[in-house]
């Protein structure tokens, strides 16, 4: 056997701790991954890429990597059982649950997360094999609210914002941290051409003097919880002045009246000074918004997780439509997709159209085809005979990273079967009776369906770099897998096969693509699973290790047959299905990425659902909650702080990097509190003390800093594992989180606004024991 050491060699990848997936080049060398920069070849973000990404070597090499499926014995420990055995015993297990509960007692978790989306394509498959609807992800947690009023504005959920930061004269970030977060293109490049830009203007609007706060030349440092009534007050202040754009409006939209009476009624000043504001800096930022040529809004999980959640959705929304800034440079736009990762599903009945499937206990529906996490321990405790029984999670562990941990213990610990796919022996996997040890992302072909740019948008398809640890398979493999052994597909398909792998290049992939449309025609029962037929029979064609991409040749002929024109502006020549197999091939091709499409901004509006192609804006839900801010009293909460959980720092990230050693600095995730706070607590920069909340409570360590409001603290979230067994590192903050506290619409937890108690360790312990 040959064990000499390997010469280095780099590869073309991504990086999967963000939206944004930048372009990495990684070197490997005897295994290993050695060295990690940007890869200046990425259509995107040629080159760019945060300190976090340069750690990615301790997420893809650590102690707790799976290294073959285990089945939990009758004691609670794992043992190590074959692939075979595994899935034989999971098939049919599933198939008699099935038969003897039905479908609705299975829930797919997760599925796609952590940047591994192609695998995500294939789980779903095992949802459609059990006729269950349900599938609960983090996205339920924290977008679904935007999802749907995106539904509600532009006719579909699946029509998504993006934000042309890059380009814009005036820019708002509310509750976002950019500098730390990202979620806009080469974040800090990005911020520094802005800040630098004489005749260029940003605006923070967030309770905490965040990074990004530091170079704005704006800070609207509100009080937690209160953005509602700041960006009502922003929009009274331009509709009451009429600065709003009349001919936009008239052009592109409908129901403006309604909502201009609402909003002529408003008292701003009293609206600026309950987020604890001056009505000038407010007037001087509203009418800065819309006096200029060109501004956009970038949001995230500040105004998400927080009061009034779904209402701040609509009302960041109607800041860039009001205005006028929509569908142009340097605005907010729709933009298209390749990789669909949504779906919609409006919940209101109408005449020949099938009602969505609401939860059994809760009675709650799916938003974009997502179920919230926040609900799913009571659809398994407390829904009776109709109670989810079984439970598939996919890459997430909903232990720590959904809210209310102590219920979801419980829940999990009650469930007839668990089955966790994962690369690690998280902390939900050590609840599970059968744990499916996944290849890491380095070690299989995958893609993001995260391709939020407009007017051009890009798409990146990575090669496997490294050889799968131990006998993990990749996703695809487990699930086509799966579904054979539930005798639900055959194990071979030979005509198609037989074309895929002797059908010569130059046609197109015609007869092979003609083959596969009969076989689903004569097996309508396969449909759901065409991903897993593509993967066994085109997917060998394809280049090495490059199989589970070839679902995307279905999905690059619908692309260009929808965006045919802007496909051609990125220099792929043909028509029909030529030019989609020319896209496919692109894709397949470019192990930096490729750009897909180049739209003009007059197309944008093609991607409108509404059937009179116009922006609806007005939305009895919301107009009924902007109605009641007028009668919301305000109260002092019972626990003397506010909690903002989940802060993004220079060292936490989601939780795939489960090695401590990661961390350069923060190792604690320290809480940042205010120094005046502090002194009337008489306690200490360094000093640990206890977090109780409502829900639960756990040790923290203070970190002074002026950054936050008094009465306020803030937390990072990837923190509070078990790494190896040992006690938690730094703070699992889901241990604080209920479930029930959260939006009443979309069931979004209300991380941002935490109610919270601080006590000084000594003190509660000397409390316990009196």
């Amino acid at each position: 056997m040959n064990t000499a050491p390997s010469s280095p060699q780099e590869h073309a990848s991504a990086c999967i701790l963000c939206s944004r997936n930048c372009g990495i080049r990684v070197t490997t060398e005897n295994g290993q991954i050695s060295k990690i920069k940007g890869d200046p070849e990425h259509p995107m973000t040629q080159g760019y890429i945060c300190q976090k990404a340069a750690r990615l070597a301790h997420y893809q090499n650590h102690a707790e990597r799976l290294h073959s499926p285990l089945k939990r014995m009758p004691d609670g420990s794992f043992t190590s059982i074959s692939w075979e055995q595994a899935l034989s015993e999971i098939a049919q297990r599933l198939l008699d649950l099935k038969a003897l509960h039905g479908g609705h007692s299975f829930a797919f978790v997760g599925g796609g997360g952590q940047g591994n989306h192609l695998g995500g394509a294939y789980g779903q498959q095992l949802r459609h094999a059990m006729d269950s609807p349900f599938v609960y992800s983090a996205l339920a947690q924290e977008k679904t609210q935007d999802f749907w009023l995106n539904g509600r504005l532009f006719g579909d959920q699946r029509c998504h914002i993006t934000e042309d930061v890059e380009h814009a004269e005036y820019v708002l970030f509310i509750g976002c941290n950019p500098y730390q977060s990202h979620g806009i293109p080469n974040a800090r490049d990005t911020l520094k051409a802005l800040k630098k830009a004489p005749n260029r203007t940003m605006v923070v609007i967030d309770p905490r003097r965040t990074e990004t706060a530091e170079m704005a030349d704006i800070h609207l440092q509100l009080k937690p919880g209160t953005d509602a009534f700041l960006l009502t007050a922003m929009l009274a202040i331009i509709v009451q002045e009429a600065l709003y754009d009349e001919e936009f409006l008239q052009r592109h939209c409908s129901g403006f009246s309604e909502l201009e009476t609402l909003l002529q009624q408003v008292p701003a000043a009293e609206y600026a000074a309950r987020s604890g504001l001056s009505l000038e800096v407010v007037q001087r930022v509203a009418r800065g918004f819309a006096q200029a040529n060109s501004a956009c809004v970038r949001i995230d999980l500040g105004i998400q997780q927080t009061l009034h959640t779904t209402l701040n959705g609509y009302l960041e929304k109607l800041l860039y439509l009001l205005t006028g800034n929509f569908g142009k440079r340097g605005g907010n736009n729709l933009h298209s997709f390749l990789l669909p990762i949504l779906g919609h599903s409006d919940e209101r009945p109408r005449e020949g159209k099938r009602p969505v499937v609401r939860t059994a206990y809760h009675q709650m529906f799916p938003i974009a085809g997502l179920y919230p996490p926040n609900i799913l321990p009571d659809e398994i405790l407390l829904a009776g005979e109709q109670r989810i029984r079984a439970v598939w999670v996919d890459s997430a562990n909903p232990l720590m990273t959904y809210a209310d941990t102590q219920a979801y213990e419980q829940a999990f610990a009650s469930l007839e079967l668990l089955v966790v796919v994962d690369v690690a022996m998280t902390e939900t996997a050590q609840l599970a009776h059968y744990v499916l040890p996944a290849a890491s992302q380095f070690e299989k072909c995958e893609a993001t369906g995260f391709n939020l740019e407009f007017p051009r948008n890009f798409f990146h398809l990575r090669r496997p770099l490294l050889p799968s640890h131990g006998e993990s398979l990749a996703e695809p493999e487990i699930y086509t897998r799966l579904l054979e052994h539930m005798q639900l597909l055959p194990r071979n398909f030979p005509v198609l096969s037989g074309l895929a792998r002797f059908e010569p290049e130059r046609s197109g992939h015609r007869a092979y693509l003609a083959a596969l449309l009969v076989t689903l025609k004569r097996h309508k029962n396969w449909q759901r699973f065409a991903p897993s037929i593509l993967y066994r029979t085109l997917g060998q064609r394809l280049p090495e290790g490059m199989a589970a991409g070839a679902l995307l040749l279905p999905l690059a002929l619908q692309y260009a047959e929808k965006h045919a024109a802007a496909v051609q502006r990125i220099g792929l020549r043909g028509k029909g299905q030529a030019l989609g197999v020319a896209l496919f091939r692109a894709i397949i091709d470019s192990p930096s990425g490729t750009l897909m499409s180049e739209h003009t901004f007059d197309e944008m509006w093609q991607l409108l659902r509404h059937r009179d192609a116009k922006i609806h804006l007005a939305i009895d839900e919301m107009l009924s909650e902007l109605q009641d801010l007028a009668h919301e009293v305000e109260t002092a909460e019972e626990a003397p702080f506010i909690l903002m959980a989940g802060e993004r720092r220079a060292y936490n990230a989601n939780q795939i990097y489960r090695d401590p050693h990661w961390r350069k600095i923060d190792h604690h995730g320290a809480m940042r509190m205010h120094p005046e706070d502090a002194a009337r607590l008489n306690v200490a920069d360094g000093e640990r003390v206890l977090c109780r909340s409502r829900r639960g409570e756990i040790p923290v360590v203070l970190q002074l800093d002026d950054s936050v409001r008094i009465g306020m603290l803030t937390l990072p979230h990837g923190y509070g594992m078990r790494y190896q067994g040992q006690e938690r590192i730094g703070p699992a903050l889901n241990l604080l989180t209920d479930s029930r506290h959260c939006d009443p619409l979309s069931k979004t937890p209300y991380h941002k606004y935490v109610p919270v108690w601080i006590d000084k360790l000594a003190t509660h312990d000397d409390a316990k024991t009196a």
